[in-house]
C-alpha cells in the first residue's frame, strides 16, 4: 500500500489542522493506520492508531482529548484532527499502516509510511 499524507501548514497556538492520508490500493480497510510524528533532533514518536474498521483507537497521553483520528475506508483516506495545539506539536507528521491491530506504539511494528507533512505550531 502506498501512503501520502497532507494537510500540514503553520498554525497558531491553540489552532486546528486536520491531516489526510490517501492510500492506494483496494485493500485499505485490511490495514491498521497509524500516525507519528518526529520533531528536529527527536525521536520519531507514537500520536495515534486506528483499527481496520475505524471502531477502536488509541493515543499517546500527551494527544489524548485533544487529537482525534478517523478513517473513510470507502475514500481509502485516514483523518488526524488536531485541535488545541501547542508549541510543542511542531513536528513532521506521517502516517503509517500495518496489518496488526494491538497496543504496539512502536515504529519499527508497521509496515508502510507516507512521505510526511509539515506542522508548525508558532506560540
Amino acid at each position: 500500500v502506498q501512503l501520502q499524507a497532507s494537510g500540514g501548514g503553520l498554525v497558531q497556538a491553540g489552532g486546528s489542522l486536520r491531516l489526510s492520508c490517501a492510500a492506494s490500493g483496494r485493500t485499505f480497510s485490511s490495514y491498521a493506520m497509524g500516525w507519528f510524528r518526529q520533531a528536529p533532533g527527536k525521536e520519531r514518536e507514537f500520536v495515534a492508531a486506528i483499527s481496520w474498521s475505524g471502531g477502536s483507537t488509541y493515543y499517546a497521553d500527551s494527544v489524548k482529548g485533544r487529537f482525534t483520528t478517523s478513517r473513510d475506508n470507502a475514500k481509502n483516506t485516514v483523518y488526524l484532527q488536531m485541535n488545541s495545539l501547542k508549541p510543542e506539536d511542531t513536528a513532521v507528521y506521517y502516517c503509517a499502516a500495518r496489518r496488526i491491530y494491538n497496543g504496539d506504539s512502536s515504529p519499527v511494528a508497521y509496515d508502510y509510511w507516507g512521505q510526511g507533512t509539515q506542522v508548525t505550531v508558532s506560540s
